[in-house]
C-alpha cells in the first residue's frame, strides 16, 4: 500500500472507531470520511460494506490492544482492556454477524490470552498457576458487569480484587 493510501486507510479506521463508539455501527459513513479527510468513494474503495468497515475496525483495534502488552504492566492494561470492550458495546450485534465462526472467535481468545501470559510473564507478581486464559475470563466479566452497571469505576475496584486474589504476596 502506497504511504498516502496507508495514511488514509489508518485515519478512516481510527476516525469510524470513535464514530462507532460514540454513535453505534449506524454512524454516518459519509461523516466518517469527511471527518478523516477523504471522499465517500475512498471510503467504499477501501471498506465496501459497513459490516467490512466494523470488522476492520474491530480487528485493528484488537491488534493494538495486543501489541502494547510488551510495553505496559498487567494493571494498566486491564485498564485498557476494559476502554477496549467498553468502545465495542455499541457494535455487539453487528459483530455477532460478523465474527460467526468458532475460528475467528478462537483466534481473539487466543490473541488476547497470548497478550496476558506476556504481561503476567514480565509482571512477576502473578502467583505460579494461574492460567492466562482464566485470568481473561474473569476480565471479559469485570468488562460485562461494568458496562452493565455503566460504572468505569466499578471495573477498576473489581480488576483491583482480581489482582489481589491472584498475586504471589497474597496476604
Amino acid at each position: 500500500m502506497r504511504a498516502d493510501a496507508r495514511v488514509n486507510h489508518d485515519r478512516l479506521l481510527e476516525v469510524a472507531a470513535e464514530a462507532f463508539a460514540r454513535e453505534g455501527t449506524g454512524a454516518s459513513l459519509k461523516a466518517i470520511a469527511r471527518t478523516a479527510g477523504v471522499g465517500i468513494g475512498t471510503l467504499y474503495r477501501r471498506f465496501p460494506s459497513r459490516e467490512v468497515l466494523v470488522e476492520a475496525v474491530y480487528r485493528h483495534e484488537l491488534e493494538q490492544i495486543c501489541e502494547v502488552a510488551g510495553q505496559t504492566s498487567l494493571r494498566d492494561w486491564m485498564e485498557a482492556f476494559v476502554d477496549f470492550m467498553a468502545a465495542k458495546h455499541g457494535l455487539g450485534e453487528t459483530l455477532r454477524a460478523i465474527l460467526t465462526s468458532e475460528d475467528d472467535k478462537q483466534q481473539t481468545r487466543d490473541r488476547l490470552t497470548g497478550a496476558i501470559a506476556t504481561l503476567m510473564a514480565d509482571d512477576g507478581t502473578v502467583r505460579p498457576g494461574v492460567d492466562p486464559r482464566d485470568l481473561l475470563m474473569a476480565l471479559g466479566g469485570i468488562t460485562m458487569i461494568a458496562a452493565e452497571e455503566r460504572q468505569r469505576e466499578l471495573a477498576t475496584r473489581l480488576i483491583d480484587l482480581l489482582l489481589r486474589g491472584v498475586s504471589s504476596d497474597r496476604a
